[in-house]
């Protein structure tokens, strides 16, 4: 399994954290892919996601945060599965000196995209 980490508007028109994992041999049919690097300490303020996509971390190390305060650590080889939209939406600032290359997966609004939340 490889950890994910899924960001989702909830009821309340703020993003939402879910810790999970997506499982290895699990297809997804994607819309588009496209690639982008951003150097090492940059901070991005608070939005959404501009379409529901996974993004595979290829390098870099990054926090992100929710309007409720919560965060968690993206790292290379993980993957956030951005669905928050809509509403308060998220930040993320780099860590460390590594420059953030990344892959967008966008997948349609209701795709079964495989995700298995924590327990």
């Amino acid at each position: 399994m490889i950890k994910a980490y899924q960001m989702i508007t909830g009821a309340d028109g703020h993003s939402h954290i879910v810790i999970g994992n997506v499982p290895e041999h699990f297809i997804t049919k994607a819309v588009s892919v496209h690639f982008k690097e951003t150097p090492a300490g940059t901070f991005d303020s608070w939005h959404t996601a501009p379409t529901t996509q996974f993004v595979l971390t290829l390098t870099g190390t990054l926090e992100f945060t929710v309007f409720s305060g919560e965060k968690f650590v993206l790292k290379a080889g993980e993957v956030l599965i951005a669905m928050d939209t809509t509403g308060s939406g998220h930040t993320w600032q780099m860590l460390g000196d590594e420059p953030w290359k990344r892959a967008y997966v966008v997948f349609e609004e209701g795709e079964n995209i495989g995700f298995v939340a924590d327990v």
